[in-house]
């Protein structure tokens, strides 16, 4: 199970909380939820069906989503 906490707009709450289960099953929670244990840090910005992320681990990644959105967002990757 991976923790992403996110700051931004576009999310339900400003601040959040997901967990991504191996399985691929999202929950997500209001603000910053439990211990932070610091793997990788990131910037998502999703425009239409296109979101660019910047990864300072694994480096700029961009994706087409079949939904159109706007989101900017800065992230913590965590280990639980």
């Amino acid at each position: 199970m991976t923790k992403y906490i996110e700051i931004g707009l576009g999310n339900s709450w400003l601040v959040r909380t997901e967990y991504e289960k191996d399985d691929g099953t999202e929950v997500e929670v209001r603000g910053i939820s439990g211990a932070v244990h610091p793997r990788s840090i990131y910037l998502r910005i999703w425009l239409g069906y296109t979101v660019w992320i910047l990864d300072f681990k694994e480096g700029f990644k961009q994706q087409t989503k079949s939904r159109k959105s706007f989101k900017c967002v800065i992230g913590i990757v965590s280990e639980l």
